[in-house]
This record gives structure tokens, C-alpha cells and sequence, in this order.
């Protein structure tokens, strides 16, 4: 979970409603506060520090509100919460508002196929301290590295206005024919050497270094302020105490996620005293935000959840005023209206909810209900001992499979335990797979972890890659979860109990495989058949398919030599899986 490193002088100030540094009477009061957003103190200031110098360690339990990723933000939530009036923002745009400003970045055709989103904002009329140009950085990397996905989704860049010739250009570029002198750093490079030899070009090269084109921020004169997602430009983009005019840009590959951190970032340094002037951002192509879009912009759509709803969510009734109170402490506008449910006629009362302009959290009724929770404070609610009484066992599947572990340990094999999510690499590439069943995960924080397992052999054959300093022969296994593309399935997938075993030696054959096989079967009772099998993971005329009264349910032989030249493995593998759901179902 993300945790944050406030200045407690500069926190204390802004969670205060009449903003003079309000202090909580000690540290369980504080942590109490803190529940409202679902926030928990995991370190207190050193009190024999200066107060301007002492930092509170707040550790943030949802990663659904990166608006509490900051100072200002999660200061704001704690305000709010105790009282305050939600805070007001009149520098957004609104779907179909004509709001004019002078600032104006224009984004070319080029950047389409790259990072094709930006977002930005002025903010101006105060200095920076060296707290709030700390709290800036915290929140740029917060939000790059965690809401952007470290920084593939989404970057942020600040820059010096006073030496800006607007507009600013935002365009495409030959790695190889462009060069500036990047921060921290002394003679000009070129796009491509900023990826080979610069700190950050090392850490974030991965995004743009197969790219033919890659993503750069000009001004008017062609001076370079940065290139996203990588470095500022050491001059234009050397932002540093005592600035007073800043421009913040975010790019990114999803409109409404760049949008959303710009809106953040602008809410709140706006809350720090800054005035916010908006940026017209002016697209060659068709976004789903229009052409021209002038930000900070406000895209929430509103949420409605019914009363009934809410009581079945929380257990106990509220009227619709309470409901409209409790959002109104999390800052969030609400209406008490009448709506009409699908499938009925009947009106129903219920709540309408307009999330404010920094969060985007609001995708179904339930997070209305979960607002109203919080509002309400956990400790409203009366506690309520449950009427049934039940007895866990554990399940049938659990049981046969501590069986099969228990046979295998005795036959000799080692168990090892994987995570479930891999890379395609590993799970497809290298087992020569087709993929065509794998299930891919559609936010994923890294592609090594990016695709669920549909076999447990892969994650065998890892281990394996590895080991080729330990003496002969290897005998591991692993008893674990994978997950399949089934149309025949409700949800489109089907999770199964997997048992995979390998073996490693010079005279590992299909022999082998077999035996060990038979062994399994022998000491589970259970009658199988086989059947020739192409499976590509495994040598032709040497696998095996494993039928158990008719249908397949395991496969068995010598590993591929092109799988283990992929997985640089030296020495000749068997290994099978069998899909253990499908032995106790029969």
C-alpha cells in the first residue's frame, strides 16, 4: 500500500478547518482520525526535531484514492470530515463550457501511436518552500509510479514559466536525431543515449525504447522542457525553491487517468494557496475528450444508490438526509432524489452522488454506500452478534490434495510454492504456447506479472533454470491454482486445482515419467489410460495424455529441447500435470 512522508508543521496546518495548526490530543486520537481516509500512522515525527522539520509516516490502505497520496489531500480529507466546508475549485471545465484562457499546449498527430494524452495547469502567485517542493516530488512519484504504473500510464513534469515561449508543442521525435542536456547532468545526449546512459533513462527506458518515435515537449522557440516519461531538460525543467510560476503537465496513455492526477495536483496546490490558471490543450486528432480540452477538467459522471440498497449494504436503515450528511463529510455532493430501478415501475428514494473533482472512484452503487460508512463513522453503527452458528471444514479439494502431496513427498520430490500471475514470456513464449487461452490482467502494475498461469509447468521449469548447480536428479513438484479462457463458464474462465511434478537428470525419458506416474495413480486408487499426445511443450512420440474415465484431465513426457534451450536448462527434463478437480468431481 502507498505511504506517504508529510511535514507535520505543514499537515497539521491544512487538516485544521480554521487553518492554525490544529493538534490532535495524542497519538490514538490521531489515528482515529486518520480512519476516515482509510489511512493508519505507521511512524510519529521525531518530537526532538524543530517543528518546521518533523515528518509524520502515513501509510494509505486504499489504492483507489490517489487524491490521499499528498499532503494537501489527505490534510483535506481529515478538514473536511471534522466539519469544513467541502472547498471550491472554479478553475475546472466542464463538458461543453467554453472557458478561455491564455495558456495553450498543441499536441501533433505525431504522439498518436505513443503517449497520446496530455493534461496541465498554471499554478502561480506564491513561492515554493522547500516542504512544498518536497511534497510535489513525493506526489509526482506517488502518483507516476503507482496510479501510472511506474510511469508507463502516466508522468509528470514541472517547469519554470518565466522562461517558457508559449504556446508549448507536444510532438513526436527521432530517438537519434534530437539531443538536450537532461537534469543532472552536464553535455547534451540524444533521446536514445538518455535511455543507454542516464540513471532515469536506465529505469524507464522500458517504455519508449522499441518505440520508432518518441514523445517530446518543445515551447515556441524549440527549446526543450522535457522528455516524457523519462527527464526534464536540465534548464526549463529545473524547478527550485523560490519558483512562484509553475507549469504542470501530465502525458499519459489514458485520457481520463491523466486528467484525473491533473486535477489532483491542481486541487491541491490550490489548497497550498496557489492560484490555478487552466491550460487549453489542443489535439490534431479525436480524443474521447473532444479535440480541445481545457484543463483541470471535470469528467465525473454521478452515482445513484437507492435507500434499500444502502440498507442491505450496511445492515441498518437511514433516510436519505443522513445519507446526503455522511457523503457531505467525505466531500462528496449529494442530492436526495427518486429514481426508477431496472425492471420495476415503483419510484425509489435513493441518494445521488456527484464525486468531487479529484477523485474517480465512484463505479457502482457500492462505493456510494462505502462513502456513506465512512461519513457516518464506523463507530455509529450498532454491533450485532451473529444469529447462525456454522462449523469450517475444509473442502474436499484441500483434502485430496494434502493426499497428493503427502504421495509425492514420499516418492521423493521437493514442493515448491509460485505466485500465480507471470509474464508472457514465461508462460507462453518459452513453453512454445499459442496463448490462445491465457487470461491477461488489464491493469497490470508490471509485465512480469501481466498474464494469470493456465499451467503449472512453466513456474516448474523457472525453478529448474536455476538450479543447475545442485546435484542430480531433481524431484519437485507444486500443488497450485491456474486459470483458463472457458466460454462454457459463466464469467468466461475456469480455476482449476493443478498437481505439476518434474523430474531432471542425463537419463530422464518417457520411462521415467511414466513410472512415476503409475507410482501417483498406484497410492490414489485410481485407474487412468493414456493416449499419444502433441502437446508442443513436449518431444513428438514421447508425450502422453492422461484419460480418467474418458476424459483428458493431464498430460505427461520428455520436455521439449527447444523448451529448455529457452529456459537455458542443460540437462534432459520429464514432467507432467493433472488436473485434480476433475479426480474428485468423477
Amino acid at each position: 500500500m502507498p505511504k506517504i512522508e508529510v511535514n507535520e508543521e505543514v499537515f497539521y496546518t491544512l487538516a485544521d478547518p480554521a487553518g492554525k495548526g490544529r493538534r490532535w490530543e495524542n497519538r490514538e486520537a490521531f489515528e482515529e482520525a486518520l480512519t476516515c481516509a482509510k489511512a493508519e500512522l505507521d511512524e510519529d515525527s521525531d518530537k526532538s526535531l524543530p517543528a518546521s522539520e518533523r515528518i509524520l509516516k502515513i501509510e494509505l490502505n486504499d489504492t483507489n484514492r490517489p487524491d490521499l497520496w499528498a499532503t494537501a489531500g489527505c490534510a483535506r480529507q481529515l478538514r473536511v470530515y471534522s466539519g469544513d466546508k467541502q472547498p471550491e475549485y472554479p478553475f475546472f471545465s466542464r463538458p461543453g463550457s467554453a472557458q478561455k484562457t491564455a495558456w495553450k499546449v498543441k499536441v501533433e498527430k505525431s504522439v498518436k501511436q505513443v503517449r497520446p494524452y496530455l493534461a496541465g495547469f498554471v499554478a502561480t502567485g506564491k513561492a515554493i518552500t522547500d516542504p512544498s517542493l518536497r511534497d510535489m516530488i513525493q506526489t509526482q512519484e506517488k502518483l507516476a509510479w503507482n496510479f501510472g504504473r511506474k510511469r508507463r500510464t502516466i508522468s509528470m513534469g514541472l517547469y519554470r514559466i518565466a522562461i517558457i515561449k508559449w504556446p508549448i508543442i507536444y510532438r513526436g521525435a527521432d530517438p537519434d536525431a534530437v539531443s538536450f542536456v537532461p537534469l543532472q547532468w552536464d553535455t547534451p545526449l540524444t533521446l536514445r543515449e538518455i535511455l543507454k546512459q542516464h540513471p532515469k533513462g536506465k529505469e524507464y527506458g522500458f517504455i519508449q525504447e522499441h518505440e520508432p518515435i518518441h514523445p517530446l515537449l518543445l515551447d515556441s522557440n524549440g527549446a526543450i522542457l522535457s522528455y516524457p516519461p523519462i527527464i526534464n531538460s536540465a534548464d526549463l525543467g529545473a524547478v527550485q525553491v523560490g519558483d512562484t510560476d509553475l507549469f504542470v503537465e501530465l502525458t499519459g496513455t489514458d485520457q481520463p487517468s491523466v486528467t484525473l492526477a491533473a486535477s489532483i495536483m491542481a486541487c491541491d496546490l490550490a489548497d497550498q494557496g496557489y492560484t490555478i490558471e487552466p491550460v487549453e490543450v489542443e489535439y490534431e486528432y479525436d480524443t474521447p475528450f473532444g479535440k480541445n480540452v481545457v484543463t483541470p477538467y471535470y469528467f465525473q459522471e454521478p452515482v445513484f444508490c437507492s435507500l434499500d440498497r444502502i440498507e442491505r449494504f450496511l445492515g441498518e436503515k437511514l433516510s436519505a438526509g443522513e445519507c446526503v450528511q455522511a457523503l457531505e463529510r467525505m466531500g462528496v455532493q449529494a442530492d436526495a432524489v427518486k429514481d426508477r430501478e431496472k425492471g420495476t415501475l415503483a419510484e425509489t428514494d435513493g441518494v445521488k452522488a456527484w464525486p468531487p473533482e479529484y477523485r474517480n472512484d465512484f463505479l457502482h452503487a457500492a462505493d456510494v454506500a462505502e462513502d456513506v460508512m465512512i461519513g457516518r463513522s464506523l463507530g455509529s453503527f450498532k454491533p450485532e452478534r451473529p444469529s447462525d452458528f456454522t462449523v469450517g471444514r475444509l473442502m474436499p479439494i484441500t483434502l485430496f490434495s494434502r493426499q497428493v502431496k503427502e504421495i509425492l513427498a514420499g516418492m521423493g520430490y521437493q514442493e515448491m510454492i509460485y505466485n500465480y500471475l507471470g509474464s508472457r514470456k514465461d508462460l507462453v513464449e518459452n513453453m512454445r504456447g499459442d496463448g490462445g487461452k491465457i487470461i491477461r490482467i488489464s491493469n497490470p502494475m508490471t509485465e512480469n506479472y501481466e498474464y494469470v498461469r493456465d499451467s503449472v509447468l512453466a513456474s516448474l521449469m523457472a525453478s529448474e533454470s536455476v538450479s543447475g548447480h545442485s546435484v542430480y536428479p531433481h524431484q519437485i513438484f507444486e500443488i497450485g491454482k491456474v486459470a483458463y479462457r472457458n466460454d462454457a463458464e459463466n464469467y468466461g474462465a475456469s480455476t482449476r486445482q493443478y498437481a505439476g511434478f518434474l523430474h531432471a537428470d542425463k537419463d530422464a525419458n518417457f520411462n521415467t515419467a511414466t513410472g512415476q506416474l503409475q507410482t501417483l495413480f498406484y497410492y490414489l486408487s485410481r485407474e487412468y489410460d493414456v493416449e499419444e499426445s502433441d502437446d508442443p511443450r513436449f518431444i513428438p512420440g514421447r508425450a502422453a495424455a492422461v484419460l480418467y474415465k474418458g476424459k483428458k484431465i493431464g498430460v505427461f513426457g520428455e520436455v521439449h529441447p527447444e523448451v529448455l534451450e529457452n529456459w537455458g536448462i542443460t540437462v534432459p527434463c520429464t514432467a507432467g500435470e493433472i488436473d485434480l478437480d476433475s479426480l474428485i468431481e468423477a
